[in-house]
Formats: C-alpha cells, structure tokens, sequence
C-alpha cells in the first residue's frame, strides 16, 4: 500500500490530460516538478516557440540566400521549453494562494503539498540559468533581447489582480520570440517583426479568452480579473476580432518582406482553423474551451510551413 506521501505525488494535475507521458512514465521524485513546468501539458511551449519560428522564417524569406537557420530553431525550441516551465513555476509560487481556491488548480504541486515553495524557487532558478546559457548563443542584441523579456514574465502573475486585461501582458511575453526570431538573424528589428510581434498580441488576447472562459465561475468569486469576465457573452464575437486583427498583421508582415502567393494560400488554413474556433466556441459544455485553445497550436504550425514554403518557393 502506497503511503499518504507517495499517493500525493502520483496524483495528477486536474487539467492535466489523462494518461500523460509524465503521469505514465516520470520517476516519482521528478513528477511535481514536471508538473511545476507543465512538462505534461506540452501547448503552452509550443504556443511560445511558434512566434519564435515565425520570426525565423520571415528573415528567411526576407533574405532567401541566408536561408532558414535550423540550428538557432532547435535552440529556440529548448529555450521556450526552459522559460515556459521557468514562467509557470514563477506563476505558481505567486498565485499559490490562489490555486487552492480554484477547482481546476488546486491539485498544482505547491497548493497540494507536494513541491515546497523553497524547492519551487531553486526549481526555478535552475531553469532561467539553463535558459541563459541557451540564451547566450545568440548575438549581443537578442541576448538583450532576450534579457528585457524577463520583466514581462515578472510582472504578469500580477496582472490578474491589478486589471482586466492579464491576456494582454501574457501576449506580450509569450510573442516576444517574434523579435528574437528576427534578430537572431539581423541583429536588430525592422517593420515587419514588429507587425509579426503585434499580431502574435491579439492572437494570444484571444486564444487565452478561451482558455480563461473554464474559470469565469472561480474568478469572479475569488476577485480575479480576466478578458473572459470583462467581454462576458460578447467573448465569442470580440475573440474573433483579435483573430481578425492578428491574421491582417501577420499577412501584412509577410508581404513586406516580399511573401507571395504561397504563403497567403496556405496561411488560410490557419485563418479557418481560427474560424472554427470561434464558430463552434461554447464555454457551457465540458473540454469545448479547452479544446479549441489548444488547436492554436496548428495555427501556429501552419503558418510555420507556409513561411517555410514561401522560402523554399
């Protein structure tokens, strides 16, 4: 018979999918962390890494001769994983009195007893120092970069209780790798990263509505503030206004730096996977929200590949 503490630590995560890789598979001792970075919820670095390979590929076809740069996507990749998981971590240590009184995040490791807040700072700690060595391949000024995202990470946690629009301080964090992507490759911004970055906002705005839609009930009791509560039943038709916006500047973003026919075929898929997001959004019925947040990560590989065929063409 497992002990108190032994059942504590395999429980899992209550908006955890079922039957995740880290339930399933993760020693013991490494599941609350895990779950501390949300290694078994995997949406949230691939939301952050596809504003990175957006970046990348618009100097691609800014510049077709460079090229696509591979090696600076795989490192991008391992440092949205670090930061995503160093972020949710920083999150949970500042909303852990929070958590216990919302349904969906009282089993997280720090409300649940299974991580102390001591061991989720070193946790933390141990991921933005893996990061910056990451980080430090770059060249000076996307380190730089890279160095200036961090107070937007500080201060979103707070964000939910200073204002209504915590999505908005969460979009300009998490699109940030928009710029990075950019400058990874030129040294500096111009226009059309700057377009990119704006777009990545809006859609963020929107996609993490839906998302904050499965908690509207908590929120409001506890005094949490969210674009769901403020849009209230406009949610569905102010969403899909963001999304508008945001797939008017990608566009715009990728014919000036010369995109085509190519890229604007293809990026209509991601406009109608956007589409049918707010098309079919019903925030009543169980897992609809949830479901239709996490499609975005097609969107985001969708106009991977479009980027990379424009190149490639």
């Amino acid at each position: 018979m497992a002990t108190p503490s032994e059942a504590q630590t395999a429980r899992s995560v209550a908006d955890a999918p079922q039957g995740n890789w880290v339930d399933r598979f993760a020693p013991d001792w490494l599941k609350p962390y895990a779950r501390l970075a949300r290694w078994d919820r995997p949406i949230g670095f691939w939301l952050l890494f596809w504003p990175c390979i957006w970046g990348l590929g618009l100097a691609a076809v800014a510049d077709p001769v460079r090229g696509f740069d591979w090696w600076t996507a795989i490192l991008m990749f391992g440092g949205s994983v670090l930061m995503r998981g160093a972020g949710c971590t920083f999150n949970d240590i500042v909303d852990r009195d929070i958590d216990t009184q919302v349904a969906r995040t009282r089993s997280r490791p720090i409300p649940s007893g299974q991580v102390t807040t001591r061991r989720a700072l070193t946790f933390l700690v141990a991921q933005a120092l893996l990061g910056l060595l990451i980080l430090l391949q770059f060249n000076a000024f996307t380190v730089l970069l890279g160095v200036a995202s961090l107070v937007l990470v500080a201060i979103y946690p707070f964000m939910k209780r200073i204002t209504w629009w915590p999505q908005a301080f969460l979009g300009l964090a998490f699109s940030w790798g928009a710029l990075m992507g950019w400058s990874s490759q030129t040294g500096g911004l111009s226009v059309a990263p700057l377009l990119l970055y704006f777009g990545c906002i809006l859609w963020t705005i929107g996609y993490d509505t839906i998302y904050a839609l499965q908690d509207v009930d908590d929120d409001a009791l506890i005094g949490v503030k969210s674009t769901a509560l403020l849009f209230g039943s406009r949610a569905r038709i102010i969403v899909a206004g963001f999304y508008l916006l945001s797939f008017a500047l990608w566009l715009a973003a990728a014919v000036l730096v010369g995109a085509g026919l190519v890229f604007a075929s293809l990026s209509l898929i991601a406009l109608g996977l956007l589409a049918w997001q707010v098309q079919t959004l019903d925030a009543s019925a169980a897992g609809n929200a949830l479901l239709r947040f996490k499609s975005n990560h097609y969107v985001g590989l969708v106009l991977s590949l479009a980027l990379l065929a424009e190149w490639v063409w």
